[in-house]
């Protein structure tokens, strides 16, 4: 088979490692190099740097709005567009150059949180189950009937990152599977996607970061597992500003206003909710790194209460 892989971020290199694992991959599509670090660089994005790392023809057009573009994807021939986490919407006309069209690899059990942050707003959620499917792309957003899912468990302490890097691995063994299919000449049946259920993962803004103390602590504790490591969910506790990485909800009435700190020992930081209180376990001092609340505590003997 020839096979074009298209991703940009870490999330798609595994899923590009399985593509190529028989050498099919005959061209990688990514985002154009992006400025990066204190020095605004430009940068190659990772799945680039795997692909050069293999040998593969690198492409990065900004669009595929021109002629020229489409022409070049036509004239590698592709049976198949493995499409992970590009950051383009492909028209129609991209979808239906290769032989077998476009699939795509997406971090949820659609159609639940179709859009682009499918893994933190699952967590955000409260969800217990997540998963990867396999998806012939149309052109709607997420919309394309189902050949392949697998789902996984959400744990209690799951963080975005930990779900990012397991939902990763399982992408690209469920693509493989898909791969394989296709290779012993049976194709994968497309399931149409449940007009129930639909919701949508709206992509992550820095302003979300900031905690709203009126609501619920279980909601506050998802957040800060969501937003972790980015985001990062941040408040402002006993006047100073923190970056939280660790937080457990306790299920504790109280009549304190929100943002109160109620009692602060080595293990962490309690503070009242809307309903509820959330304990910050590890934290983060602008300038300074993560650190659990009992180092906090040595440099704020201050808010000690135990």
């Amino acid at each position: 088979m020839r096979i074009v892989f298209a991703g940009t971020p870490d999330f798609a290199v595994p899923c590009l490692r399985a593509a190529a694992q028989r050498g099919e991959v005959v061209a990688v599509y990514t985002q154009p190099d992006r400025p990066a670090g204190r020095g605004r660089e430009l940068t190659p994005s990772p799945v680039k740097r795997e692909a050069l790392l293999r040998g593969i023809p690198v492409l990065q057009p900004e669009n595929f709005r021109s002629g020229e573009s489409k022409a070049a994807l036509r004239a590698l021939k592709p049976d198949l567009m493995v499409v992970v986490a590009y950051g383009l919407i492909l028209p129609q006309s991209v979808l239906d150059i290769p032989t077998h069209g476009c699939w795509n690899v997406h971090a949820s059990l659609l159609p639940r949180w179709r859009g682009a942050a499918p893994i933190q707003r699952a967590i955000e959620a409260g969800d217990t189950e997540s998963g990867v499917c396999l998806m012939q792309m149309e052109k709607g957003l997420d919309t394309g009937p189902v050949l392949l899912s697998q789902s996984l468990e959400i744990g209690a302490s799951d963080t975005g990152g930990q779900l990012h890097d397991r939902l990763a691995e399982l992408g690209a063994r469920v693509l493989s599977d898909g791969l394989g299919l296709l290779r012993a000449g049976i194709r994968p049946v497309p399931r149409p996607q449940p007009a129930e259920g639909v919701t949508y993962a709206h992509k992550l803004d820095k302003a979300e970061a900031r905690l709203d103390w009126s609501r619920p602590a279980t909601e506050l504790a998802n957040q800060v597992r969501a937003f972790n490591p980015w985001p990062m969910a941040e408040a402002v506790v006993a006047g100073e500003r923190l970056r939280l990485h660790g937080a457990v909800a306790l299920d504790e009435a109280h009549v304190t206003a929100p943002g109160t700190l109620l009692r602060a020992g080595r293990e962490g930081l309690d503070v009242a909710c809307g309903e509820g209180a959330l304990r910050i376990r590890v934290l983060q001092r602008d300038g300074g790194k993560a650190i659990t609340a009992a180092d906090y505590l040595n440099g704020r003997p201050d808010l000690r209460s135990a």
